[in-house]
């Protein structure tokens, strides 16, 4: 008796073919349920939470009053945050500061002075910078509030009982324990 017939069978009873596929539906199987990979939550276990604060800039919201959103938003103790489309949660509202509108004029020796926009549709406009703050874990490579990692140019959501904006984050700050 032959190893291997004309057809391709060891042994005369099982073909190489089925052989080699039960091999690698046991190499599958001992990689999915033996083999230890690597976890999220031991990386969570090891991160170092602190306080952040992440100041985020809201440019050109156009709101039929904008003074009453701006009290609405200073007023509030927390709002909603979203961050790439995740739900993070409620972060605590710190400070809001309304910046003001103004237009660069040209003057007749050449320079040029900044002025109040007399426009009248922006008085239906607001421009704010809005300062959150809320513990995150600190990473090698920067904050991490819930799933997402926040730097300078993230995209936040704000998410409150009369409001939901997209903001832009101008600065993130890594506070010392209290």
């Amino acid at each position: 008796m032959t190893l291997i017939d004309s057809k391709g069978r060891l042994f005369g009873k099982v073909s190489i073919l089925d052989v080699a596929a039960g091999l690698i539906i046991l190499m599958v199987l001992f990689g999915i349920f033996l083999y230890p990979g690597t976890s999220g939550s031991v990386a969570q276990v090891r991160a170092v939470t602190r306080p952040v604060e992440v100041d985020v800039m809201v440019r050109g919201l156009t709101s039929s009053d904008p003074d009453r959103l701006f009290e609405t938003i200073q007023n509030s103790d927390t709002t909603n945050i979203i961050i790439r489309n995740q739900p993070y949660g409620s972060v605590k509202v710190k400070e809001v500061r309304r910046l003001p509108r103004s237009t660069a004029v040209p003057q007749p020796d050449g320079t040029v002075m900044a002025f109040p926009d007399p426009r009248p549709e922006l008085d239906y406009t607001i421009d704010m910078l809005i300062t959150l703050e809320d513990d995150a874990q600190i990473t090698a490579t920067g904050p991490v509030f819930g799933n997402s990692k926040v730097k300078v140019g993230t995209q936040i959501e704000l998410d409150g009982d009369l409001y939901n904006f997209n903001t832009s984050t101008v600065d993130v700050r890594v506070l010392e324990d209290s």
